[in-house]
């Protein structure tokens, strides 16, 4: 039993951001308030998209998709922490810490999959105008977001998984402000170069192949719209891709930023403040990406307010 205890923790504490409690506030305000903003923000676009017809073909159902996803991910996260920088309480149950690293990485990695099927949409539409709608099927849509989120459930088990199976004996401080993969194994007594590896062999493949997919339909878009005879043709086929390619540009930088470099786990306050950016900036502003850099959502948004 005295082995046992020593291994077995009820809870973590999460110290991320830890300092003095004028800023704490502050954090909790800006926190709320970026969850607030993300769920409105999300909520309405869903919206847009149901309500008007026009809106319904493949890009849009990605869309749709990503701020339903956007909502579930902040929601896992920043709740949470806002309320721990409220009433400075930081721990975190053993079972909750594990349960918010798996939705986590359940969201994060089906985020990574969506924006590159959003790119595969986009490279269909320009480079292949005329067989669009044969290509993009509904029925591919709705196996594309669910092969994305079954990705996502992969990943999350295996990274749960293997996180859990450490042993922490009394190391309870995780220097994050959520239960982050690389920060829970930075946490362990045990030898943890197994996970460390698994860590960036599967985020790492994710990431690279992902951001892959991105990058060739992107290549080939941007040729095919250089090629285009008119400006104007250039111009609406730019407009309906640059939205898409600033989201992929966040994400994508931060993410690589974090997990695609060896020795990930180790420099934890720099890798709190980016986490900030994927976790809560970037799910709050896709939805203002989307809307204003977007003429046929905003043309959407002047008929419905009409009404």
């Amino acid at each position: 039993a005295k082995m046992e205890n020593h291994t077995r923790i009820s809870e973590f504490i999460l110290i991320g951001f830890k300092s003095h409690s004028e800023s704490q506030l502050l954090l909790s305000v800006l926190f709320s308030t970026m969850y607030l903003v993300t769920v409105v923000g999300n909520i309405c676009m869903i919206l847009i998209i149901r309500m008007d017809s026009n809106l319904h073909t493949p890009m849009y159902f990605f869309l749709e998709n990503l701020s339903t996803l956007d909502i579930c991910y902040s929601s896992v996260i920043t709740p949470r922490a806002a309320l721990a920088f409220l009433l400075g309480r930081r721990s975190i149950s053993y079972s909750g810490c594990a349960s918010q690293m798996f939705f986590f990485s359940l969201f994060g990695t089906t985020e990574a999959f969506f924006l590159a099927m959003m790119a595969y949409d986009r490279f269909t539409a320009i480079c292949n105008p005329l067989l669009y709608q044969v290509i993009m099927s509904r029925r591919l849509c709705v196996l594309m977001v669910m092969g994305s989120y079954l990705s996502g459930c992969i990943n999350c088990t295996i990274q749960t998984g293997f996180t859990f199976s450490l042993s922490f004996c009394g190391h309870r401080e995780i220097n994050h402000f959520f239960c982050e993969v690389a920060a829970v194994i930075h946490a362990s007594c045990s030898n943890t170069l197994v996970n460390e590896l698994v860590m960036l062999a599967v985020c790492g493949s994710i990431i690279v192949g992902t951001a892959l997919v991105v990058f060739i339909s992107y290549g080939y878009i941007i040729i095919t719209i250089i090629q285009m005879p008119s400006a104007e043709s250039r111009h609406k086929a730019f407009s309906t891709c640059s939205s898409h390619m600033m989201t992929i540009c966040l994400f994508f930088g931060t993410v690589f930023f974090m997990y695609g470099q060896p020795g990930a786990a180790s420099s934890s306050n720099k890798s709190n403040t980016i986490s900030v950016f994927y976790t809560v900036v970037i799910p709050m502003l896709n939805p203002f990406i989307y809307t204003l850099r977007n003429s046929e959502v905003k043309g959407s948004l002047k008929k419905q307010l009409k009404r």
